[in-house]
């Protein structure tokens, strides 16, 4: 294992201080923690939280600041932050107007998050929460459900856009689920990552083979197959959306999202056809984002996400930002 860490054990905490301190006018460490807190809180803007496992810088820690997150909590590695954690989180940035907690579809991260919420309601704290299920490749699995994957960041714009406008909790929550009702992601990978504490690969695939459908922590996918070529995987992986949701005459936003591993060309590569398909089908691309927003450490690989819009959606997507990550 190659990696540019010094103690494992001391890794997130590092990764916390050293983002800090890049941008220390937008964002601030809670002390002995790798929780992330938005400078300047308002006491009449909802509050946004979210949490999730550390591996898939940006995010979380990287979508804090004005127009989005107000806090976010990374657990361990591709681990589920812990409820005393969470409810650390949301006692920091607490206000009258009442916290709104997003999570993404996770045992472990749903699990946290409704304890700590638990705790908190009883402190006599506003909460509410919006449940992120994009994935289609998960849409069999009755027992677990759709996974939560990049579209996240997405719902963080429109939730965040939303409470700054001072729409009140129930408000955000209810337009940050409209707007989650019209998402949809899809990813696949090509190559595993190092786990930094045990160096073991996070799952095996062959040399010459890829897997539609796989998840950030390598659960599995829909389809295990050779590597083909961009155009041909793209295609697949738009179908599985299209057929799981109807997008035609709508407007969509875009995210083209790396894993980490894979070189940004490709994923320009990538969203070109991802355009012409969807023109094709009589689906108009609003806007798009390509880059890396929520990785899986240096895995090969990426995922598209499609988001619905209308016009107060638009009018949110567009809205300013100011994160250590986005800006608009």
């Amino acid at each position: 294992m190659k990696k540019f860490i010094n103690k494992p054990e001391d890794l997130e905490v590092e990764v916390a201080r050293g983002m800090a301190l890049a941008r220390p006018g937008i964002i601030r460490q809670l002390p002995g923690t790798n929780i992330m807190v938005r400078r300047n809180l308002k006491k009449d803007r909802v509050s946004l939280v979210f949490g999730c496992g550390s591996g898939h810088e940006p995010a979380p820690s990287g979508f804090v600041g004005y127009g989005m997150l107000d806090a976010a909590i990374p657990g361990k590695i591709f681990s589920s932050p812990t409820p005393d954690m969470i409810l650390k989180g949301i006692k920091e940035v607490q206000n009258e107007a009442g916290v709104l907690c997003l999570i993404v579809n996770y045992t472990g991260d749903v699990l946290n998050f409704r304890m700590a919420m638990e705790m908190a309601q009883m402190e006599g704290i506003a909460l509410e929460s919006v449940l992120i299920a994009d994935d289609v490749a998960t849409q069999k699995n009755k027992s677990v459900g759709r996974r939560g994957l990049a579209g996240v960041v997405l719902i963080m714009k429109i939730a965040g856009a939303e409470a700054e406008m001072g729409t009140d909790l129930y408000g955000v929550k209810k337009v940050a689920e409209w707007a989650a009702a019209g998402l949809r992601t899809v990813g696949v990978a090509c190559r595993p990552c190092v786990i930094p504490s045990d160096g073991e690969l996070s799952f095996e695939l062959g040399e010459q083979e890829m897997e539609i459908g796989m998840g950030l922590h390598g659960e599995p996918g829909v389809l295990r197959c050779g590597m083909m070529s961009a155009k041909d995987t793209a295609k697949e992986m738009l179908d599985l959306i299209l057929l799981d949701c109807n997008y035609e005459n709508s407007e969509v936003v875009v995210l083209i999202n790396g894993l980490g591993g894979t070189p940004i060309m490709e994923l320009y590569v990538i969203n070109e056809f991802v355009h012409d398909y969807l023109t094709e089908h009589g689906i108009r691309v609003y806007d798009t984002m390509v880059g890396n927003f929520m990785t899986s450490l240096e895995m090969g690989g990426f995922s598209i996400s499609l988001m619905r819009l209308d016009p107060h959606l638009k009018a949110l997507y567009d809205a300013a930002a100011d994160t250590s990550v986005f800006r608009r």
